[in-house]
């Protein structure tokens, strides 16, 4: 029995506004399916234009800088060969990793599936210094 639960948080090179909603939707659906396939877990996935937070359930064989690497790497490149954008997309170096008790799963999902509500009352910046202060 395990429960090994992980808010992930990453973000669009330079922070670059370039995940609009439609795009979104269609690499979220897309990130869903491909972690099925990865056997990671992705119980949760949403964000803004320039970052996403996930939720996911790790089985203990698979690291976090695994399951993330695999998560970033392969939408990267499902972006550029679906050509979403113009010009080479990537995923800025990095991420954040957060340990959740299974007791906060329900909070955490509700904070992660209300991201654009969140972000019109502020930044990246401050939803991360507001997220490490509690």
């Amino acid at each position: 029995l395990h429960y090994i639960w992980i808010h992930l948080i990453w973000t669009t090179k330079n922070r670059e506004p370039l995940l609009e909603k439609e795009i979104r939707n269609r690499l979220f659906v897309h990130m869903k399916e491909y972690s099925i396939e990865q056997n990671i877990s992705l119980d949760t996935i949403n964000g803004i234009e320039d970052h996403v937070h996930s939720l996911v359930s790790l089985q203990p064989s698979m690291s976090v800088s695994e399951a993330v690497n695999r998560l970033k790497g392969e939408s990267s490149h499902w972006i550029n060969s679906e050509k979403l954008i113009e010009g080479q997309f990537s995923w800025q170096d990095g991420y954040g990793a957060f340990s959740v008790s299974n007791h906060f799963v329900g909070q955490i999902r509700k904070y992660i599936r209300n991201q654009e509500e969140h972000h019109m009352q502020g930044s990246y910046l401050t939803d991360i210094k507001e997220f490490l202060k509690r």
